[in-house]
């Protein structure tokens, strides 16, 4: 020690080396360091040994002051560990990997699994660990400790394991590209350490497509970069087609908004049109290789179908153009609007223009006029049938014309055979036209121009002509012009004869010559008089005899009915004779018909079981497939099932001598490992012993002759008070007991979470928030990790349990309430985690909420009205008149009001849906505690009221998912950090009320609550709540649909005792006062059973202690002090180590289960092999010979299948072939029943020789 005192590096190397110290490790580098560590070292002992020596009963050491060898080495050991590490840390800071990979071997630092070819992990690794400790550290520089370096080393070396694993499955999904073999993909792209995203079994084709056509297109192998990015969007494009497949818009909609699926321009409200087309497509490709749409083809579609939709929009704005034209009065906007190219319709002549417009308005009249409504619009079928119409009328008043020209022509002409055509042609449509007339219309219509010339001018061509529907069509013969209006500047040409003048001559020269004609027809009418005559007489001699007839009806029936009588019998008299002689030909007639029949039915029936041999088998499979259904569900369902039922599936309980063994061998291994926890328990209590023991040993390190000279001293003291250690951590034997008792404590407390859950109902309201808060998440560690979490999930559902069971009398209460428990589940699941979900679910959505400026959603009449009235004065800058303060009838009066509240109910409807959509799509963000407690909520509450419906159940579970947890984070998401918003940027109250308006319509479609009353005027979105509302109760059931946390966390009964650490958790002294007070207080009620494990805790730790007992500090005399000191010192944190008192319970029932093992085995092959109706009848009948014979047969197929089973044993396939060959047995068992039956039917309806139908299908 002395060259440590001269401060001399170089004498304390020479005394370092010295052999008599047997120190290793020295290095000649790090003297200095040796000397300053060492210095201080000794300096500090000094120091303590010092203070010691204050104390008149301190008895000095001479290592009391001077180090030990092994202190020495530690320091050393110290030293180099340091210089080690602050090489490492050098090596980083360089980022020189071999200076780095010298310093990880370094065997100062003794780090293990050191790999040279990991050395570009270990460097990003270290580099991580070190930048987060540095932010830790407020950004100041830090240097690693060595379990962070060898923590690094092995997460270094899982990395590199895992890019090796990646490469090979990269390696080997080329080589099934480059073969084609899909099979090969699939399954290499579904391994687990491809670390790849999921894929679809279905879509193999498709990503085999894909990948050859990427790796084409590249002429080289694809990286594992490619492949995880083709990934997801082939992945999106096969649930794509799935959605495509089932044919929901909706669902077809929402993969392909998927952003993996990196479909672009797409539109909500053309979901119906998408899956339209891409249906379309896909039948296109069914039969080829791959029947899926690729993504181009998907892409191809979405911009058809968005480039279509453009059209009709533009045809629409066309059409609402030619109403305005229409409207205007104005037939040549008409006619502009009408050649529109967006408007796309047919056959437009300009010429028709006019006539167009008049049959337009004619139409929108007619409309207006049918559905009572003047603001009706025509549509392009409307449009499109007046513009055929128009050229179909023209059409026809041309022709009409021409005729009318014709006919002129030829009275100019005076040819009367072309007048006789030209009157009788199908274009003029003249009637009462007799070609024997034509000279005397010749003359008449010659006479009839004459005079019409004679009254005004003539030879300007133009004449006037009315069609079928009554409109003027002016037409000049000259020049063929034609118009459907009559020109300023025309002058009508009266030597022209119309249709109208013609047919007035054509009707009156008929009627002439039929008047003519009457006369010749007086012949006939005599003939058709007598006709009249003769007819009458004749119906008069009818009606006479058949008058006769019924009158002597009688006689006549009796006349007959003899004749015939007479007649019957002669024909039956001969035949009886015929047959008399001819009886054996008859027989064997009849016998050959007979025959005959029969033949011809079995062959009928013979045909039509082989036509339907199919369907026969299908019957009889399907009936058999009911029964087995039907038996299965009884043996699965009742309480005590048919023995029929339970001999039907005796196969299954069959148990071969291996799985015999191995139940044995499981029982055998369950009480082995119980006796292996006891004993390691044992071991962990007498480590504890001696670690107190070694401590008093270190601590009270006297001889045995001090003993004796001391003795007398403590003699003469024996009265006085001896100042000892005190507090939990103390080195006594009471204080060890002290510590060990409220680690037992606290443990059973976060395993039995019955306890605390009672213990909360038991305490004052107001209390209950501060002990949950203080004491509770300290308990648990704020759920920090799997085993808290899990304990904590535990004690929300009994505590839940404990609430629905006992503080809730009806449903409502949990709406109208504040539950205690929700208030705890809901603020855990708000922790970080839970917090990051909301937003990744919300923010997107209330972000373009609050960034759309022009969007003001406000549906209170009143408000709006007020707003408009401002609005209004302050355009026209005068006052409006109107009363300021009105009621909400009174503004929807307003027909501007009301326009402004239908508008925000709309967008508010919009907006609401696309939050609806997100949070039903998001199911898998909420957090598991509030899905599982969900779950709890709902079988608690149909528990305690099993009449209620499920649909107030489902309200109630909806309350917990929306209204306490998401609710809140849309109307305040600034609060709940949903959205980022600076210190001087503020939600502005239209965003809040937009955002207010959005949640309470959620809300209510979560708990189905309509409008009505006040606010009537929002009645037009009920029907909108009530389906959402449906879609609420399914995703509250879908949300209700998750594993037990045993399940989730991996926790069985073993997992404490078996843990590598013990749990510890980090609590204040005054919580732990706090809780040990509450327990004496209401141990009682919390723990009515007085055999309970807590009243053994309780009573090893006696009377509640203060915090100053706790922590052995004295306080002073000063009671005010006192309180201050217990104030600061019940802050102070301690750590406990958890451990449980009460060992696992030794397992007395091995024996007793191995024994019923070997029951069930013999109890199985005796319901096998013997029939009864009953358990009991078949236990006491005695066995027969067959019956002995079968139980034979059955131990002989077993010995044969355990054989198999053990020479097949390393193949690892050995129980799946012995419960496939169950099935097969069973099957075969099932086919030979069947053709048994059908033989029977068979042979009961004469067909012995047919072969039975097999049931090959």
């Amino acid at each position: 020690m002395k060259p440590l005192t001269r401060r001399i590096p170089e004498e304390t190397m020479t005394a370092l080396r010295n052999p008599s110290a047997m120190l290793v490790n020295i290095s000649d580098s790090a003297a200095e360091d040796y000397q300053a560590l060492l210095f201080e070292a000794k300096n500090t002992k000094a120091e303590i040994a010092r203070n010691k020596s204050l104390d008149p009963e301190f008895e000095h050491d001479v290592y009391d002051e001077l180090l030990t060898q092994a202190e020495i080495q530690g320091n050393l050991k110290k030293v180099n560990t340091i210089r080690a590490l602050d090489k490492l840390n050098d090596a980083l800071l360089k980022t020189d990997k071999d200076l780095l990979l010298k310093a990880l071997k370094s065997k100062h630092l003794g780090l293990k699994n050191v790999n040279d070819d990991n050395i570009d992990n270990y460097m990003i690794r270290l580099q991580e660990i070190k930048e987060t400790k540095q932010n830790n550290n407020h950004g100041e520089e830090t240097t690693l400790e060595r379990d962070e370096v060898q923590a690094a080393v092995n997460a270094g070396n899982l990395d590199a394991d895992v890019e090796y694993q990646k490469s090979q499955c990269v390696i080997s999904i080329n080589s099934a590209i480059d073969s084609g073999d899909m099979e090969q993909l699939m399954k290499a792209l579904s391994s687990p350490s491809a670390k790849l995203p999921p894929v679809y079994d279905f879509a193999g084709s498709l990503y085999m497509e894909e990948f050859q056509n990427m790796k084409t297109e590249k002429q080289t192998d694809l990286d594992y970069d490619e492949i995880f990015a083709a990934i997801k969007v082939l992945s999106a494009v096969a649930a794509i087609n799935k959605a495509v497949e089932v044919g929901d818009p909706e669902a077809t909609l929402q993969t392909l908004c998927d952003p993996e699926a990196c479909i672009p321009n797409l539109d909500e409200h053309n979901s119906e049109k998408y899956q339209k087309a891409l249906a379309a497509s896909k039948n296109t490709k069914l039969g080829s290789s791959c029947d899926l749409l690729t993504h181009f083809e998907i892409c191809s579609c979405v911009d058809q179908v968005n480039a279509q939709v453009q059209e009709e929009h533009e045809r629409v704005v066309a059409i609402g153009t030619i109403n305005d034209a229409v409207d205007s009065g104005d037939p040549k906007q008409t006619i502009k609007a009408l050649m529109a190219p967006a408007a796309k319709l047919e056959d437009i002549k300009e010429e028709e223009g006019y006539h167009y417009h008049v049959l337009l308005v004619r139409e929108k009249t007619k409309k207006s006029e049918e559905a009572g409504d003047e603001g009706v619009v025509l549509w392009v079928e409307d449009i499109q049938s007046a513009v055929k119409t128009g050229n179909r009328d023209a059409e026809e008043g041309l022709k009409l014309s021409n005729g009318v020209e014709a006919v002129n022509k030829s009275i100019e002409s005076g040819d009367s055979e072309a007048l006789i055509n030209a009157l009788v042609a199908q274009d003029l449509n003249l009637h009462s036209v007799i070609p024997d007339c034509k000279q005397q219309y010749m003359d008449s219509l010659v006479d009839f121009r004459k005079d019409k010339s004679s009254q005004g001018e003539v030879g300007s061509g133009w004449v006037m002509n009315r069609i079928k529907d009554g409109s003027k069509f002016f037409y000049n013969v000259h020049t063929k012009e034609y118009s459907w209006t009559r020109p300023d500047d025309v002058v009508k040409d009266n030597g022209i004869l119309t249709k109208e003048e013609i047919q007035k001559v054509v009707t009156e020269v008929t009627a002439a010559h039929d008047r003519e004609l009457l006369f010749q027809a007086n012949e006939n009418l005599i003939v058709k008089i007598q006709s009249h005559v003769r007819g009458y007489q004749a119906r008069k001699n009818y009606k006479e005899r058949i008058s006769f007839m019924k009158k002597q009806l009688p006689a006549i029936i009796t006349i007959q009915s003899h004749f015939k009588g007479s007649k019957q019998r002669k024909k039956y008299r001969e035949r009886r004779d015929f047959l008399r002689n001819n009886t054996d030909a008859i027989i064997k007639v009849q016998a050959m018909i007979r025959m005959h029949i029969a033949m011809k039915k079995f062959r009928d029936r013979l045909k039509y079981f082989k036509d339907h041999e199919d369907a026969v088998v299908k019957i009889q499979a399907f009936v058999r497939s009911n029964k087995a259904k039907h038996d299965y569900r009884a043996l699965m369902h009742e309480e005590n099932p048919p023995l029929n039922v339970v001999q039907r599936f005796v196969h299954l309980l069959d148990a071969s001598d291996v799985d015999y063994s191995e139940e044995i061998e499981l029982q055998k291994l369950r009480k082995q490992v119980v006796t292996e926890i006891r004993s390691n328990q044992q071991l962990e209590n007498d480590l504890d012993q001696m670690d107190i023991k070694i401590g008093l040993l270190i601590k009270n390190r006297i001889s045995l002759q001090d003993v004796v000279f001391h003795d007398k001293k403590l003699a003469k003291h024996k009265e006085e008070s001896v100042s000892v250690p005190k507090g939990l951590k103390a080195l006594s034997k009471d204080c060890h007991d002290k510590l060990e008792a409220y680690q037992h404590l606290f443990y059973l407390l976060q395993t039995n979470p019955t306890y605390l859950a009672k213990l909360i109902f038991e305490m004052p309201q107001s209390k209950t928030t501060k002990f949950m808060e203080s004491v509770i998440y300290s308990l648990f560690n704020y759920g920090s990790d799997q085993r808290e979490e899990f304990l904590l999930t535990r004690l929300f559902k009994v505590a839940l349990e404990e609430e629905v069971s006992s503080r809730v009398d009806k449903m409502s209460d949990f709406v109208t309430g504040n539950p205690l428990v929700v208030k705890m589940i809901v603020g855990f699941n708000r922790n970080q985690r839970g917090q990051n979900s909301l937003r990744e679910m919300l923010n997107p959505l209330i972000c373009e909420v609050i960034e759309d400026k022009n969007l003001r959603i406000n549906t209170n009449p009143v408000e709006v009205y007020k707003v408009w009235v401002n609005k209004m004065e302050s355009d026209t800058g005068q006052t409006s008149g109107l009363p300021y303060d009105v009621t909400t009838e009174q503004a929807l009066e307003r027909e501007e009001v009301k326009k402004l509240v239908d508008l925000s109910i709309e967008r508010l409807q919009q907006i609401t849906d696309k939050f609806l959509s997100t949070i039903l799509a998001s199911l898998d963000k909420i957090p598991y505690g509030m899905r599982y407690l969900a779950k709890v909520l709902r079988s608690a509450l149909m528990t305690k009221f099993p009449e209620a419906p499920e649909k107030d159940v489902l309200k109630i579970v909806g309350n917990l998912l929306y209204y306490r947890y998401i609710n809140s984070a849309i109307v305040a998401p600034d609060a709940f950090d949903i959205i980022n918003v600076g210190a001087d940027k503020q939600l502005t109250n239209d965003q809040r009320r937009n955002l207010g308006s959005v949640a309470k319509i959620l809300q209510f479609a979560a708990s189905n609550k309509g409008f009505g009353g006040d606010s009537s005027y929002l009645a037009c979105m009920n029907t909108y709540i009530r389906e959402a509302h449906e879609k609420f109760k399914q995703y509250c059931i879908a949300a209700c649909e998750v594993e037990e946390p045993e399940v989730r966390y991996n926790v069985d009964q073993y997992s404490d005792v078996v843990m590598i650490s013990k749990p510890v958790i980090f609590i204040s002294v005054q919580e732990v006062c706090d809780t040990h007070q509450l327990l004496l207080n209401h141990q009682d009620q919390i723990a009515p059973d007085n055999g309970d494990p807590i009243h053994e805790l309780l009573e090893d730790l006696g009377e509640v202690p203060t915090v100053d007992e706790l922590l052995g500090v004295e306080l002073p005399g000063d009671e005010k002090l006192q309180e201050q000191q217990r104030g600061l010192l019940g802050k102070t944190e301690i750590s406990l180590t958890l451990n449980n008192k009460f060992e696992v319970p030794e397992d007395d029932q091995a024996d007793i289960q191995q024994l019923l093992t070997r029951t069930k085995r013999l109890v199985v092959d005796v319901i096998a092999c013997e029939p009864g109706e009953s358990l009991v009848e078949i236990l006491e009948n005695q066995a027969s010979d067959e019956q002995e014979e079968i139980h034979q047969a059955l131990i002989k197929k077993r010995d044969l299948r355990d054989k198999k089973m053990a020479e097949g044993k390393n193949s690892g396939l050995v129980r799946q072939a012995v419960y496939v060959r169950g099935y097969e047995d069973a099957f075969e068992s099932d086919e030979n029943q069947n053709k048994e039956e059908f033989t029977e039917f068979r042979t009961s309806r004469g067909c012995e020789s047919e072969e039975p139908v097999s049931r090959s299908s």
